[in-house]
C-alpha cells in the first residue's frame, strides 16, 4: 500500500553504473546527481557544458527561425515611413509579456506603437476587435505576439483594410494535406511575415531544429534581438519579460529557454524594473537568491489574475511604467484581482467536483472527464482542468455555458496530446487551439455528451491503461548518509527548474520514523533515522499520512534534499513528495 499518492507507480531510473560514473567524474557531480542529468538526456560533453554553464553568447540566431527576415524588414520599412504599428497581446502572461517587448523594442527603434489586450470575453486570438482598433488609429501594420498561427479570416480581413500582418506565435499551426502527394502539410494564413519555432524545419545532421520550443515571450524576445542589431547586449534588459513568458507558459527549460530563464531571473532578482519590484513587494517576496518556483507561485499568478477575472491592460502599463507610484498602485490592484481570482476559482471548482459526483463520470471508466456548468467564470476554467487532471489524472475539459455555447479550457496528461486528440474531434468544435498539455475550445452545448464520449474514445485509443495510472519517477536511490551539503550545493546547478527540467526526485528505503506531526496548515513534520544517520524531513500537505507514519514506523520516502535556513540557522532537510511502507525495493 502506499500513501500520499494513493494509487501511483513508484519508477527508479536505472543505468549502466560504468556510465553513471563516466559522467560523474566529467562532471565532478555524485552519482546520483549524475544519474540525474542522465535521466535528463544530458549525456554528451557537449550537453553536459551547454547545460551547466548557459551562456546568452550561446543562443541560437533568431535568423534561424523561419520569417524573421521578412519581418525585420517590413518592421524597419514602417519605421523608415513613420508607419504606425499595433502589438496585438494576449491576455495571459506569457502574451503580456510578450506585448511589453516588442512595445519597448520598437520604441527603440522610433517607431509609434501601441498595444491591444483582448479581453477573454472576445475569446482567445487575433480577431475583429483587433482589427477595429488598428484601422480607427490609422495602424499600417499590425505585430501579433503569442497568437495569430490560426487567424486565417483575420488576416484576410486586416488584408482587405490595407493592413498589413506580422505573426509572431508558437503554438501549433494548422495541418493539412497535400492533394498532391497526400503529405501533411502546414496551413498558414497568408500574413507578411510568419515566425513560429513550430514551423522550424529539423537539420539534417541533428534530426533536430533549434528554439522549437521556445514561449511566445521567448519569440518576442528573439524579434527584438534581431531588430536591434542581432546583438544580445542590446536586449539584455528585456531577459526579465522574457523570462517572465517562458515561466508562465508550458516550454521545457531546456536549450534557449533555461538560458533565458536563468539570466532572466538575475535581472527580475535585482528589480531594475519598477513594475515587476513593486509585484515583488506585494507578493512579500523575500530578498536573496530567487528561484524559478518563485515567480511560478508568487509573480506569474497577479499577471495572470487580470486577464482571468478583470482586463489585462493595465499590466502592460506596469511593466512598461518607470512611476513608482503608478507601478505600486497597480501591482495593489493585481493583488486584490488575484484574492478574487482564488474565490471564484475555489467555488467553479467546488461546483465541477459535485457535477462530477453527480453524474458518476469518475465511476464509468472514462477516458477523459468533460464537466460543464452555466455561467461558470470563464477565467478560472483552466486552473480548475489543472487541478482535476492532477487529481484523477485523466485529461480535463472544463467548459463553461452561455446563450447555447460552451467554451471552456483542456489541461492533459504527459502521454496524451491534447491539441492532436482535439483535432480528430475537430466537426464537433467550434474553434480549438494550444499545446500538447493545454488547449481552448469551444462548441455547441447539444454537442457536449457526443464529444465527451468521442474525447474520451481517442484517449483510450491513444494510450493504455498502464498509461492512465501516474508515475512517480524516481532520480536516484540514496541513503540518508548520502544527503550533504554537497549534494544539495550540486542540485542547485541544475536549476532553474521547470517543464523538461523538473526538480530532481530521490528516494531512499527502510526510513524509522522516530518523530511525527502536523505543524502548519497540513503538513507533515518526521524525523528520519536510517542506519543510525537522522534528518529532518518536511511534507507540505501531506498531514493526512500522519496515521500511516507512527513512531517506530519503517517507510520509504520520495523527496528532494534542501538547505532549510530558519531562525539563523541552516540545516538539511528533505522535502518529502510521497511516503508509503517499506517495500522490498523502490
Amino acid at each position: 500500500m502506499s500513501f500520499g499518492t494513493a494509487g501511483c507507480k513508484w519508477l527508479l531510473s536505472k543505468t549502466n553504473r560504468e556510465y553513471v560514473d563516466h559522467i560523474s567524474r566529467i562532471t565532478g557531480f555524485t552519482a546520483p546527481l549524475a544519474q540525474t542529468l542522465i535521466n535528463r538526456g544530458i549525456k554528451t560533453s557537449g550537453q553536459l557544458d551547454s547545460f551547466l554553464n548557459p551562456d546568452l553568447t550561446k543562443l541560437d540566431d533568431p535568423f534561424a527561425l523561419p520569417g524573421m527576415g521578412n519581418a525585420v524588414k517590413r518592421i524597419a520599412a514602417a519605421a523608415r515611413q513613420r508607419q504606425k504599428v499595433l502589438i496585438h497581446g494576449d491576455y495571459d502572461a506569457d502574451g503580456i509579456t510578450a506585448t511589453v517587448i516588442m512595445m519597448e523594442a520598437l520604441k527603440r527603434l522610433g517607431i509609434e506603437a501601441r498595444y491591444y489586450i483582448p479581453d477573454r470575453a472576445l475569446g482567445y486570438g487575433f480577431g475583429a476587435e483587433g482589427i477595429k482598433r488598428a484601422r480607427d488609429a490609422g495602424v499600417s501594420l499590425i505585430v501579433t505576439v503569442d497568437c495569430g498561427i490560426t487567424s486565417f479570416e483575420a488576416v484576410s480581413a486586416a488584408k482587405s483594410l490595407g493592413i498589413d500582418i506580422i505573426i509572431t506565435d508558437h503554438h501549433e499551426p494548422t495541418i493539412g494535406t497535400a492533394s498532391s502527394r497526400g503529405t501533411q502539410v502546414f496551413l498558414l494564413p497568408d500574413a507578411a511575415a510568419i515566425i513560429n519555432p513550430k514551423l522550424n524545419p529539423a537539420e539534417p545532421e541533428s534530426g533536430e531544429a533549434p528554439s522549437t520550443e521556445l514561449s511566445g515571450a521567448g519569440v518576442a524576445f528573439k524579434l527584438a534581438q534581431a531588430l536591434l542589431g542581432n546583438n544580445i547586449d542590446n536586449v539584455r534588459d528585456l531577459l526579465d519579460l522574457a523570462a517572465l513568458g517562458t515561466a508562465a507558459d508550458v516550454v521545457p527549460v531546456i536549450g534557449d529557454n533555461r538560458t533565458i530563464l536563468k539570466e532572466g531571473l538575475k535581472l527580475i532578482q535585482a528589480g531594475d524594473r519598477v513594475g515587476i519590484k513593486a509585484l515583488k513587494e506585494v507578493s512579500g517576496m523575500k530578498s536573496g537568491p530567487l528561484r524559478a518556483a518563485a515567480i511560478h507561485y508568487m509573480l506569474i499568478p497577479r499577471i495572470n489574475a487580470a486577464g482571468r477575472v478583470a482586463d489585462a491592460t493595465d499590466v502592460v502599463r506596469l511593466l512598461l511604467t518607470e512611476s513608482h507610484g503608478e507601478a505600486a498602485h497597480l501591482a495593489e490592484w493585481l493583488n486584490g484581482l488575484n484574492l478574487q481570482r482564488q474565490q471564484i476559482g475555489e467555488y467553479v471548482h467546488s461546483e465541477a467536483m459535485e457535477v462530477l459526483r453527480s453524474s458518476r463520470t469518475l465511476e464509468n471508466g472514462a477516458g477523459a472527464i468533460v464537466v460543464a456548468g452555466e455561467g461558470w467564470h470563464r477565467g478560472v476554467l483552466g486552473i480548475v482542468a489543472a487541478r482535476i487532471t492532477e487529481a484523477f489524472y485523466r485529461p480535463a475539459f472544463v467548459l463553461s455555458i452561455d446563450n447555447g455555447l460552451a467554451k471552456g479550457s483542456a489541461r492533459s496528461i504527459p502521454p496524451f496530446d491534447v491539441h492532436s486528440g482535439l483535432s480528430r474531434c475537430k466537426e464537433l468544435l467550434k474553434s480549438f487551439g494550444g499545446h500538447k498539455q493545454a488547449a481552448g475550445l469551444s462548441l455547441s452545448v447539444a454537442d457536449i455528451e457526443l464529444f465527451r464520449h468521442m474525447i474520451s474514445g481517442v484517449v483510450r485509443d491513444t494510450v493504455t491503461e498502464n498509461d492512465l495510472v501516474p508515475v512517480l519517477r524516481i532520480d536516484a536511490s540514496l541513503r540518508l548518509a548520502e544527503v550533504t551539503m554537497d549534494l544539495v550545493q550540486q542540485i542547485a546547478q541544475l536549476e532553474p527548474f521547470g517543464f523538461g527540467n523538473e526538480e530532481p526526485v530521490f528516494g531512499a528505503r527502510k526510513l524509522e520514523v522516530t518523530q511525527s506531526r502536523i505543524v502548519g496548515n497540513n503538513h507533515l513534520k518526521m524525523y528520519l533515522r536510517q542506519n543510525g544517520q537522522g534528518i529532518d524531513s518536511i511534507g507540505f500537505d501531506l498531514g493526512g499520512m500522519l496515521g500511516n507514519a507512527r513512531n517506530g514506523d519503517l517507510v520509504d520516502a520520495a523527496f528532494l534534499p534542501v538547505l532549510n535556513e530558519w531562525d539563523g540557522g541552516r540545516y538539511l532537510q528533505l522535502n518529502l513528495k510521497a511516503l508509503r511502507e517499506s517495500a522490498d525495493s523502490i
